[in-house]
């Protein structure tokens, strides 16, 4: 009676995740499918997983400034890599410094890592600070410097040091390592699984950044990926709000992939970043233990 239990509530876990994992699927395929689908078919028909009528339209219309797409593509990528290992370099370094006992004002550094989620400047002030102090603006590194460090990833961080144990720390100092060596040797090779999991945190938020160029890039060659698809959709909204009543700019307007070129922005958006989840699962499942077991 037991084991038909036991059996029964796998296959309920079974089905309860079949269902989560259609639910995050099953949109994706019909955003792809739709960026596939004609508008004229779109306005008749409606959404299906299938095209009605196939037509890479909105493809043509999204690369029709291919250099432009091609350059923004180079500048997020460029953004996203450096960025993403500059915060994982800077975040596990203080995160280390601050769990080490023979660091003096460790408390007090703390608090003052963990002040800015009780108080924020605000917007103003970054922007003062950014443009006016350190001359950022319409350079690519205030793409980078916007999110380069995070208190939340110190605190995370600073915990899974903690779960490190001291003998291991204090044997390399007696092995005659120094800091730095142990930092580099010992430290961040038991830290993969949390500085995968925030790395492709940090990674997604740099990808998606679309705020910080329109505040500080005015260069068409410095801008990311996320604000020239935005670019584009207001564009379109532009075009269709202040159409005129002529039958030429109707028609014109009438083959406009406007919902196509929605979804293949998305495509175009989601489809990088969105392969770096499988390269990262064994890290996630790693992680999920991490902890779990007390000496």
């Amino acid at each position: 009676m037991l084991l038909r239990k036991l059996h029964f509530s796998k296959i309920v876990i079974h089905l309860i995740f079949i269902a989560l994992s259609l639910a995050c699927i099953v949109p994706l395929l019909l955003v792809v499918s739709i960026s596939f689908t004609g508008e004229q078919s779109l306005m008749l028909n409606g959404y299906h997983f299938w095209p009605q009528e196939f037509s890479t339209a909105a493809y043509k219309y999204v690369f029709s400034g291919a250099s432009s797409i091609l350059n923004a593509y180079g500048v997020t990528i460029f953004v996203t890599v450096v960025g993403t290992l500059l915060h994982l370099l800077i975040t596990s370094m203080l995160s280390y410094s601050l769990t080490r006992p023979e660091v003096t004002h460790r408390k007090a550094l703390t608090f003052f890592v963990y002040l800015p989620v009780l108080f924020n400047g605000g917007l103003v002030p970054q922007y003062i600070l950014l443009t006016r102090i350190l001359h950022l603006k319409d350079t690519i590194w205030v793409l980078i410097i916007v999110y380069l460090v995070s208190t939340v990833n110190v605190l995370i961080m600073k915990n899974f040091f903690r779960t490190i144990p001291d003998s291991l720390i204090e044997s390399a100092r007696i092995d005659g390592s120094g800091e730095i060596r142990t930092f580099f040797k010992i430290a961040l090779p038991l830290s993969k699984p949390s500085l995968a999991t925030i790395g492709l945190f940090v990674a997604i938020a740099y990808w998606n950044d679309w705020m910080t160029a329109s505040l500080y890039i005015e260069s068409p060659k410095l801008r990311p990926l996320q604000y020239l698809l935005q670019s584009l959709m207001n564009n379109i909204g532009y075009l269709q709000a202040n159409a005129q009543a002529s039958q030429s700019m109707e028609s014109a307007l009438g083959m406009l992939p406007s919902e196509g070129a929605r979804m293949a922005t998305c495509v175009l958006a989601i489809g990088p970043i969105i392969l770096l989840y499988p390269l990262l699962q064994k890290y996630f499942e790693k992680g999920l233990t991490i902890g779990a077991v007390k000496e």
